[in-house]
């Protein structure tokens, strides 16, 4: 049977995986707001999501969102 090649590339940029790491660190100090809120986040998928959107718009390699 034929083996799959394996894609070697990664999906995100190096400086996108810094704005993500520093979203869950601020998290976790309770540091990380969201929007216009100004509420604080809990969900680790919430700082996820800002982490990338703050890299999305620094010009890091990220992909584009997800269409519903």
């Amino acid at each position: 049977m034929a083996q799959r090649k394996s894609s070697s590339r990664r999906r995100y940029g190096a400086k996108a995986g810094k704005k993500v790491k520093r979203a869950m660190h601020e998290m976790k100090r309770g540091q990380l707001k969201s929007g216009r809120s100004g509420k604080k986040v809990t969900s680790r998928k919430q700082a996820i999501a800002i982490g990338l959107s703050e890299a999305r718009s620094a010009g890091a390699k990220v992909p584009s969102r997800r269409k519903k």
